[in-house]
């Protein structure tokens, strides 16, 4: 925690994968600085971006106003820019990185940024750490992803969002599979972490949840969905997390890339299971992968509310000179704790927890 003084300018950036919520936080700093505290706001643009390349603009009360329903980020984001691992300027066909972290430090200075708050998930909250410990830059973390996979939070912003749109998809498809008697794959985003697919696969009712905590097989989804057809449900609904995996197999990616950060890019498990099961029991098989759609459009309200808390509270933990630490909810409550600990370790699906017993509670297959 830094020594207490004037806080007189502040800078904000997203960072990561954009979601619904992130313009309500930027809002809601912006706002709460200007109004309460006398403090300039300056957006950093694209993420770590900003910062390197010195991409920075004052917020006012009126860049800030109507955006709250608004999706997205009206700064920009990006996952790639990682200042400790920089794309080097080079022909070569094999990429260099290299640590521009200085350039960072620079660009705080000149601007005489007081801190810096930085909204994303793990990889962004990860960085921030770095800049905090190596760099000494004080920053002050709000929790961001739809995956629901970061410590120190209950739940982030973003998430509820992601997850009433999958749970509307659901019951779109559960009509069209229930009139022409197929097996719909329904793939959800989340990462290595099966929140969404567990708590939409509940919501929507779900036949078949897989998520990446508990490794599936075919053979069980076949047992689940034969147990249905002898029961005369002619149609059956499997809700996959994108992470997750067939026991004894790797994960499934759509692609790999050169990104140290983030190698790969999963998706594709819902055509692998679609096509596994259809030869397995010869009932046609549909998949369907939501993908960034689950991303977009204007936040829930429990996520507007959500994300206004924490920008109010990262503006006060600023003040307070509480730097190295991130927001988060816990209980009825925000609460700040140490990034470090917060990144420490990701929040995932607990096998034995209450949401899966609940589950199976009333006939759900996770495949095991």
């Amino acid at each position: 925690m830094g020594p207490k003084k004037k806080i007189r300018r502040i800078g904000v950036l997203t960072g990561g994968g954009d979601c619904p919520g992130l313009n309500a936080v930027i809002r809601a700093v912006t706002a709460h600085s200007i109004l309460n505290h006398k403090i300039e706001v300056f957006g950093i643009r694209d993420g770590y971006s900003g910062l390197i390349n010195k991409k920075l603009k004052k917020l006012s009360l009126e860049d800030v106003s109507g955006i709250l329903p608004r999706g997205g980020t009206i700064l920009g984001t990006s996952n790639r820019d990682n200042p400790f691992k920089y794309p080097a300027d080079t022909s070569e066909i094999e990429k260099k990185y290299i640590d521009v972290s200085k350039r960072v430090i620079k660009t705080v200075e000149y601007n005489e940024l007081d801190a810096v708050i930085t909204i994303g998930g793990d990889g962004t909250q990860a960085i921030a750490n770095r800049l905090y410990e190596e760099c000494s830059i004080p920053v002050v973390g709000i929790p961001k992803t739809i995956d629901n996979d970061l410590g120190g939070t209950d739940v982030t912003f973003g998430f509820d969002t992601a997850l009433t749109i999958a749970t509307n998809s659901i019951d779109k498809i559960h009509s069209t599979a229930e009139s022409h008697h197929r097996i719909m794959v329904i793939e959800v985003m989340g990462r290595y972490a099966g929140w969404i697919a567990l708590h939409a696969g509940i919501a929507g009712g779900g036949d078949v949840i897989l998520i990446p905590e508990l490794p599936f097989t075919i053979e069980k989804i076949g047992e689940k969905i034969n147990e249905r057809l002898s029961r005369g449900k002619r149609f059956s609904l499997i809700v996959v997390a994108e992470g997750a995996k067939i026991k004894g197999e790797d994960v499934v990616a759509a692609r790999r890339v050169s990104d140290p950060n983030d190698p790969l890019r999963l998706g594709g498990i819902s055509t692998v299971v679609g096509n596994k099961i259809e030869d397995l029991t010869g009932i046609e098989s549909r998949y369907t992968i939501l993908g960034h759609v689950q991303r977009g459009g204007s936040p829930t309200a429990f996520d507007r509310i959500l994300a206004t808390r924490f920008g109010f509270h990262s503006v006060e933990a600023v003040v307070r000179g509480e730097f190295g630490y991130m927001v988060g909810l816990k209980g009825k409550d925000i609460k700040t704790t140490p990034i470090k600990e917060a990144i420490a370790e990701p929040r995932r699906v607990k096998p034995d927890s209450d949401l899966i017993k609940t589950a199976r509670s009333v006939g759900t297959s996770f495949g095991t």
